[in-house]
């Protein structure tokens, strides 16, 4: 190994060790103080209760954990917007699950904690993949309500997508775990079943409070609406149980009699290995951006065996595509070329650009892919497409159209990494978060932006002391360079991927060697989801 190498890797394993770190401090939640009072109440946390439904020793993909990160600071933040929510296996069976964390906010909902409860639901909805819901929240955060309640995607959208799910038989099962109150109480009884805990779960439309302020009437919150009322009286709930042990032991019953459900029909062999080392990812992404690599040795370290049927090898060399296994799965997978390549035209560098010849070529692989009902996989390092006269006179506008038109049409289902830069049309040509990827993921390396930083920072330079210079103000090269720091640092900012998941353009951030993980996990969940659309690639030819 040589010494950019070796650099490579010990600046790759520093941001995998700062993404771990702030991992754990968003599985804190609240902090300690708050999760006392839970255990006090005899309740396991939001991530022990997950913890003890899943299989033992089995995945569990977790989405959205970095969900509002850094933002709601006046409100004393939200981590992980109050519900820890993934992909996990309950009795064998692959399930969404979704779990208020009590700890923050008494399990409130913040804009963002309806937004991803909607992506929950949208994986779940996509794939067909059972839901559980473990419910314990005081219900929409009332200072943010014009936020999170009237429109399209706000708090109602949960509901509507809990009827539209059960009409279409995607099994719902509800946990009523703690409060769950006003308009949250539908989502339990919403769902297919649902079941309380003694003492500690309670459903109403109004709590006791509320009685006595609107009709008068003197009640207590277990009188109103604990498990014995909806039990017993009510029949809005189908199950009691002492605990959340028992809870939860019930939910692992019924999942393991659900029947087997449909197939796509995806490809699958026996898993392999990638011959390359996993490992050397670290040191082969180069830890300055704008710096070229060899797409194939990350591929090579991500594909079964290191066994890859490159498409069109010697056309389109800005983009890279072919066929490969992942974890047994069959994919196509769409990269972008950072290399230095030569030419009879000389010394040319694919820095993440998308050429014509490149955007044709990956346009007629993904359509081959959906003929032959392979899987997607989008590996994302694009600075946009070519610019200049020369590209725009052959046409680059259009054979840009083709591509993203392509990944629009597209019927399998596609899976998207963004292992470095994501700017511009590229990103939407490499299937953004636009173009309903069924799951999207970043490396600690990422950098998601209209453009890069240095050309954004010098274009809003130039808009900045145009209206400093109209007001009659005078530019030192002094202030220059102080106004441009002062733009690069806040765009930079901007363009970091924990900045991207706190808002949930992707759905996490990963350890590149997780990767693997992702996709195997994503594929098996999309193959429970028949297609039942044809692949049309509209009006623009190719």
């Amino acid at each position: 190994m040589n010494i950019e190498f070796n650099k490579n890797e010990d600046v790759n394993k520093q941001l995998v060790y700062e993404l771990k770190t702030r991992l754990k401090k968003i599985y804190q939640g609240g902090g300690e103080k708050n999760a006392a009072k839970q255990k006090e109440k005899g309740k396991l946390l939001a991530r022990e209760r997950i913890a003890y439904l899943i299989d033992k020793d089995s995945e569990f993909l977790e989405v959205g954990a970095f969900t509002a990160d850094g933002m709601y600071k006046e409100q004393g933040g939200c981590p992980a917007a109050g519900v820890v929510c993934g992909i996990g296996y309950v009795s064998g069976r692959q399930c969404m699950i979704v779990a208020n964390d009590a700890t923050v906010k008494a399990g409130a909902w913040f804009p963002m904690t309806a937004k991803k409860n909607l992506r929950a639901q949208e994986i779940a909805m996509e794939n067909r993949l059972p839901v559980i819901y473990l419910v314990d929240s005081a219900g929409v955060y009332l200072p943010m309500q014009d936020e999170i309640f009237p429109d399209k995607e706000h708090f109602g959208r949960m509901f509507r997508n809990n009827a539209i799910m059960s009409g279409e038989g995607i099994v719902q099962i509800s946990a009523i775990m703690g409060a769950c109150v006003a308009g949250g109480a539908y989502l339990p009884i919403m769902s297919d079943e649902a079941m309380i805990v003694d003492k500690t779960g309670s459903v109403f439309l109004a709590g006791s409070y509320l009685v006595k302020s609107a009709i008068g009437e003197d009640v207590d919150n277990e009188t109103l609406g604990g498990a014995t009322t909806h039990c017993e009286i009510s029949g809005v709930t189908d199950y009691k149980h002492p605990n959340d042990e028992a809870c939860l032991d019930s939910i692992r019953n019924i999942m393991s009699m659900l029947g087997t459900p449909e197939n796509a029909g995806f490809n699958r062999i026996a898993p392999a290995k990638p011959k390359e080392k996993e490992e050397e990812l670290y040191g082969i992404l180069p830890e300055n951006r704008d710096k070229p690599y060899e797409m194939m040795d990350i591929i090579n370290r991500l594909v079964d065996g290191s066994e890859f049927e490159e498409y069109k090898k010697g056309y389109g060399q800005s983009i890279v595509c072919g066929l490969g296994r992942i974890d047994g799965w069959a994919v196509g997978i769409v990269a972008n070329q950072r290399k230095v390549v030569k030419s009879k035209k000389g010394e040319m560098q694919f820095g993440g650009v998308i050429y014509s010849d490149s955007a044709d070529k990956a346009s007629r692989f993904i359509m081959n892919c959906n003929q032959k009902k392979i899987p997607l996989v989008f590996l994302q390092d694009v600075t946009g497409f070519m610019v200049g006269s020369r590209s725009e006179h052959g046409g680059i506008i259009k054979d840009g159209a083709k591509m993203v038109n392509a990944v629009a049409n597209s019927v399998v289902p596609k899976f998207t990494i963004v292992l470095g830069n994501s700017y511009g049309a590229g990103n939407y040509a490499m299937c953004g978060k636009a173009y309903d990827p069924r799951l999207i993921y970043a490396w600690p390396t990422a950098k998601i932006a209209v453009m890069g930083g240095s050309q954004a920072a010098k274009t809003l330079l130039q808009i900045q002391e145009a209206s400093l210079k109209a007001k009659g103000e005078v530019i030192t090269p002094e202030k220059e360079a102080e106004l441009l720091k002062e733009i690069t640092d806040k765009y930079d900012s901007q363009t970091t991927p924990y900045y991207a998941a706190s808002r949930l353009w992707v759905d996490g951030i990963i350890d590149p060697l997780e990767t693997r993980k992702v996709i195997s996990m994503g594929i098996e969940a999309a193959n429970q989801s028949p297609l039942t659309k044809k692949f049309n690639v509209g009006v623009i030819q190719t």
